[in-house]
């Protein structure tokens, strides 16, 4: 599954849903698909994310493999996209969204 974030005031972002629910549960949301942030509930879920971005920079988000063991997938050697990394796209939007006064939705 894939997740959309949309927003008036920034492009769509499109994650791995396993990845999305995550950063979602991290910024204090339910990690429902589809759902949506009113505009006074962004600076709070943003805060949450960040904080938490801070907290974990480095660890890994990666999404669930689809029956493929990870060593297989990654030829072994172990790469993996942070936390940080991952969650950068989101911030970018939640922040523009804030700043402009306009809803966050997500769906699949």
């Amino acid at each position: 599954m894939l997740v959309t974030f949309r927003t008036q005031a920034y492009a769509n972002i499109t994650m791995f849903g396993d990845v999305a629910v995550t950063l979602l549960k991290l910024m204090g949301q339910s990690g429902t698909v589809p759902g949506a942030l009113m505009p006074e509930d962004i600076p709070a879920a943003l805060a949450r994310l960040k904080a938490a971005v801070a907290e974990h920079a480095d660890e890994p988000l990666d999404p669930e493999p689809s029956g493929t063991p990870a060593t297989a997938r990654d030829g072994g050697e172990g790469q993996h996209v942070s936390l940080a990394h991952r969650a950068m796209p989101l911030i970018e939007l939640l922040t523009a969204a804030a700043a402009a006064g306009e809803y966050v939705m997500w769906d699949d």
